[in-house]
């Protein structure tokens, strides 16, 4: 009774200091894999995932993010942003939908919550008939997930039912592969309508069984 009446009485934090910790927590997951890895990245000749959408957008035009705080407090905090950038952009005075992996979050490999973040923007892009762009840089499935990423139709084989469904619809496909496209990663350029190979780091190949 002691602890339920301590919580109770207990003074949320004022809105100014939620909003400062949100604005924090947004500049981490910002950071995707931490320094060492971004630092790996960039030795490797290839520009950070925001980079990338900053490049490909519009000139002065805004960028609606979809779902950054996904995965906050999972796996140690170590998948920020779930692996993966989504949200509305103009593209060619067109909005459009991104979807873009995070290499240096464990390689851009999927997670269940990635799954889910990436069929949420696929989602959104349906509804409204938005182009979908795929800024590939992905390593599949993160192997010890398996049995959480590939269950049925509304896990990761449903990301490519939705991009089968769109293209079928008009709803153009287009894929950026700007590093590695592995096992299931390379179904999303395969699956696309125009892909996009970025010389001497772009690459698909399938996994062994």
């Amino acid at each position: 009774m002691i602890e339920i009446e301590q919580a109770k009485s207990a003074t949320p934090p004022p809105l100014s200091t939620m909003l400062v910790t949100l604005r924090e927590r947004h500049g981490l997951v910002a950071q995707g894999g931490g320094e060492k890895l971004r630092a790996r990245h960039e030795s490797r000749g290839k520009i950070m995932v925001r980079e990338r959408i900053d490049l490909l957008l519009d000139p002065q035009t805004p960028f609606l993010e979809l779902s950054p705080l996904a995965a906050w407090g999972l796996y140690g905090n170590e998948v920020p942003g779930a692996g993966i950038v989504t949200g509305i952009g103009i593209v060619e005075g067109r909005a459009c939908m991104l979807i873009a992996n995070d290499a240096t979050v464990k390689g851009g490999s999927f997670f269940a919550e990635t799954v889910r973040k990436h069929l949420r923007a696929q989602e959104i892009a349906e509804e409204h008939r938005l182009p979908c762009l795929y800024l590939v840089d992905c390593g599949g499935a993160f192997l010890p997930e398996q049995d959480r990423v590939f269950p049925d139709r509304d896990h990761f084989g449903g990301s490519f039912y939705n991009q089968c469904r769109m293209s079928a619809a008009g709803i153009p496909q287009i894929s950026i592969v700007f590093g590695g496209a592995t096992a299931g990663g390379a179904y999303i350029p395969a699956l696309s309508d125009q892909v996009i190979m970025v010389k001497g780091t772009g690459r698909i190949h399938l996994g062994g069984p």
